[in-house]
């Protein structure tokens, strides 16, 4: 008999607000989560930055979502469709990406100790983003030198594109890479995001 079945067979109980069923709910999907049987794990947490929304798999932390005009469901299907429909809201998966995350916004962590799923990005794209990993805390380069990294001297304009799509912003550090001149250039988050993240790593003066 599992939870949620051991729970009814008892009988209907004071519930206010239906608490103990959602309670219920959420220990089983984090079960499932534990046992494999959902493969994509996901919590949304709060930031300095705003609401995000995290994701991860078997494999490892898989997306950090920026949470803007209530666009969860968004995330969600795009996960759906490139990895698979077997969703789970698990907290708990999660929680040492959100400890980990905490600890960088409270600049108590410098760098990231987290396994990665990199499936929502294509080779060149992976190629970038693991060189932007490289990038010290507190530090920024430009987008021909991270092409260069990735083995492509001339793309950079491909990289921008790649590092606009990363997946795994903040974790994998997308804002410190800048334009030649200095400029920030683009980030997915929006440029405010990325002068706070700068401000915060001491890599730009606020």
């Amino acid at each position: 008999m599992n939870e949620i079945t051991s729970l009814l067979a008892q009988g209907p109980a004071p519930d206010p607000g239906g608490a103990l069923a959602d309670a219920a709910a959420q220990r089983f999907a984090e079960r499932m989560a534990a046992q494999g049987r959902a493969e994509v794990a996901y919590a949304r947490i709060d930031s300095p930055l705003g609401p995000l929304l995290l994701a991860g798999t078997a494999r490892g932390l898989v997306t950090i979502a920026y949470l803007d005009d209530g666009d969860e469901q968004s995330v969600l299907g795009r996960l759906a469709r490139e990895l698979s429909p077997r969703i789970v809201r698990a907290p708990g998966s999660l929680e040492q990406a959100r400890r980990q995350l905490d600890e960088y916004f409270a600049a108590r962590r410098r760098s990231f100790e987290l396994a990665l799923d990199w499936r929502l990005s294509g080779p060149f794209a992976r190629r970038v983003l693991r060189a932007t990993t490289r990038i010290p805390y507190g530090s920024v380069s430009d987008y021909a030198a991270i092409s260069t990294r990735a083995g492509s001297p001339r793309g950079a304009r491909a990289a921008g594109n790649a590092l606009g799509a990363n997946p795994i912003p903040i974790v994998v550090p997308c804002h410190r890479v800048l334009r030649h001149n200095g400029e920030l250039g683009g980030y997915a988050g929006g440029p405010e995001r990325k002068r706070a993240l700068l401000t915060l790593e001491g890599a730009v003066r606020a």
